[in-house]
């Protein structure tokens, strides 16, 4: 052989699959006529590879002079649809393969293939009246492991070279050829065997498609829908190419109709050669592969809604239901594909449609009557991706439970820490990461919001020119609101704790000693620029904490559970000085329903807008 084998090995089969054995064995030994193949596996143990042996015999017409030379060299084919290289792939993982080939019915040909293989080294001899075949022996496992047992497995190799060869079988088939092929195994002392009859291939209905891919070559698409058991449910779709079964992704696995056996092949000589060396990838461009899915997708699915009239009435379910629960989207969505592409897929496509008007019109420079009226439906649109944005992290809230962390509240608010300091002039690019509007939407009139920082951050804002001490106290949330704290204006500031669900009534009360002690320390600096301080607690309230704070505290109107107490609380002692301090105790899911009685009014209005385009 002309070049190193090893160097060849690794540069054509590098990503290759212990199931490539099969698969190249089986193509050779049809392309050498023969219709009965035998796999056989054996192997002590799972976890020993090294004790793997497999041997594939076949009744083919055997390695001949002429055969034998095209063998011994790389790339030596007569036509496109043979690459001249599969071979290759034994010595991925086996050192030794011992060859050992009948042939015109007199001779029988036995050479070793390794890497150190060389063209001269074969004995050939006679030996009268016998069948034609050839019998590979592959011994001395390369690799430290077996990826998956799958691979050894007869019902799994069978599923897969029914999946290769689909197309093959089912064209012996027509000519009214038999082909078998018989796959036993031996693991652990255990045997298993399964047999693939081209025989069990369906009868396929056959019908031409249109298309502009080619002017000259035709396609053809073979099928065949079957109602089955549930448990026997399975799709096959693929193209052929060189008489291999390439997969093409037509239908979802999410979407495949339980209780249908279906295959559809597709057929065309525009396919011939397109595949590369080592038959793993399909050399079709990136949109020549897409324009074949699409038309090869339009038909199938129309055959499955013609067949199955129950799949058209779902996928009409479906397309409502994304409308409804996305109706900024209404419009971008692949009608055609929906029930067939995976949901998060139809819903990917269409926010990537929607963001590619937004970007054509923000880079327009001017704007006209067309894109302005474009320009009002995106925007429209953007809006709307925010209010549904706005009603999943109510959702999340509402659904939080005594399982989830206080810090799960917390970021569902905004995010905390490093990342949890937000100024106004930042509002659009933090509009997702901040959202104190589940508190109250006035809170989103923020000059600053503070989210998880430390108490000394908070008051460099609260003075000018005075010396600080350094306090890593962190309230949950701390905002800045009303005006600028780098103007000579006023502003208020809204202190606020949070607590997770599920607490007694004990640490509840807590809740509003840290306030007093937040108080404390920031009521000193009022008068200075700070107008007004708000401290809110925020907890689960239960009948038990209820009943602790009618105590002192004043249960306010809402539509949920509010209580207020005001009192006096002594900032310094020398001298001696008090301030009114007024701190709110919150129900969080009074909060949570208040959002979304606020939220729940943009969203009727949207989709009542959406539903009438």
């Amino acid at each position: 052989m002309k070049v190193k084998l090893g160097q060849a090995v690794k540069m054509f089969f590098g990503n290759s699959s212990l199931e490539m054995i099969f698969f190249e064995a089986i193509g050779n030994a049809l392309d050498a006529k023969a219709n009965k193949i035998t796999i056989d596996i054996s192997i002590k143990a799972l976890n020993r590879p090294e004790t793997l042996e497999i041997i594939i015999s076949d009744n083919g017409l055997g390695f001949d002079d002429n055969r034998y030379k095209k063998f011994s060299n790389l790339f030596d084919v007569e036509e496109s649809s043979h690459k001249g290289l599969g071979r290759l792939v034994y010595l991925c993982y086996f050192d030794l393969i011992y060859v050992e080939s009948i042939f015109s019915n007199n001779k029988k040909r036995t050479f070793n293939f390794s890497q150190q293989f060389e063209e001269e080294n074969f004995t050939v001899y006679d030996i009268p009246d016998a069948k034609n075949g050839t019998i590979l022996t592959m011994k001395n496992y390369t690799l430290q492991k077996i990826a998956k047992s799958e691979y050894l497995t007869p019902k799994d190799i069978k599923n897969r070279i029914l999946e290769e060869f689909y197309s093959r079988l089912f064209q012996y088939k027509q000519q009214n050829q038999e082909v078998i092929i018989d796959i036993r195994s031996k693991i652990d002392n255990r045997d298993s065997s399964v047999s693939i009859s081209n025989k069990e291939i369906p009868n396929l209905s056959f019908v031409e498609l249109d298309s502009s891919l080619s002017l000259i070559d035709k396609f053809q698409l073979y099928y065949s829908i079957e109602e089955v058991d549930a448990s026997e449910t399975s799709l096959i779709s693929a193209i052929s190419v060189d008489n291999r079964t390439f997969k093409v992704g037509l239908i979802a696995e999410e979407n495949i109709p339980i209780g249908y056996k279906m295959v559809f092949l597709l057929f065309s000589d525009y396919f011939i050669g397109k595949v590369d060396a080592s038959r793993q990838n399909l050399t079709l461009t990136k949109n020549e592969l897409k324009d074949v899915q699409q038309i090869f997708r339009r038909k199938v699915t129309a055959l499955i809604e013609e067949r199955i009239p129950r799949i058209k009435k779902n996928n009409t379910q479906i397309k409502d239901g994304l409308i409804n629960r996305y109706p900024h989207l209404n419009g971008y969505f692949d009608i055609d594909n929906i029930g067939y592409l995976k949901r998060s897929e139809i819903l990917k496509n269409a926010q990537e449609e929607f963001f590619k008007a937004q970007k054509e019109l923000l880079e327009a420079n001017h704007l006209t009557d067309e894109q302005f009226e474009k320009s009002l439906e995106i925007s429209a649109r953007a809006l709307t991706e925010y209010i549904l944005f706005r009603q999943l992290t109510i959702e999340k809230l509402k659904s939080s439970t005594s399982n989830d962390s206080e810090t799960d509240l917390h970021k569902l608010i905004a995010s905390k820490g490093k990342e949890g300091k937000f100024e106004k002039s930042n509002l659009v690019n933090d509009i997702y990461k901040n959202n104190s509007w589940l508190l109250d939407d006035k809170f989103m009139t923020y000059e600053i919001t503070l989210s998880d920082r430390e108490m000394t951050e908070l008051v460099e804002h609260l003075v000018e020119g005075e010396e600080i001490l350094k306090d890593i106290d962190r309230p949950d949330f701390a905002f800045i609101f009303s005006n600028n704290p780098n103007e000579e204006k006023p502003f208020d500031v809204v202190i606020v704790e949070l607590k997770k669900r599920g607490l007694n009534h004990y640490d509840n009360l807590k809740t509003a000693q840290q306030l007093e002690t937040r108080a404390r320390r920031l009521m000193k600096y009022y008068n200075n620029k700070v107008q007004r301080i708000w401290y809110y607690g925020i907890i689960e309230f239960n009948e038990e904490t209820e009943l602790a704070l009618s105590t002192d505290f004043t249960e306010l109107y809402s539509t949920g559970k509010l209580y207020y107490n005001e009192k006096d609380v002594v900032i310094s002692l020398n001298p001696r000085r008090s301030v009114p301090v007024g701190i709110f105790m919150w129900d969080i899911d009074a909060i949570v329903e208040d959002a979304n009685a606020r939220n729940s009014t943009f969203l009727k209005f949207i989709k009542s807008k959406f539903a009438a385009q």
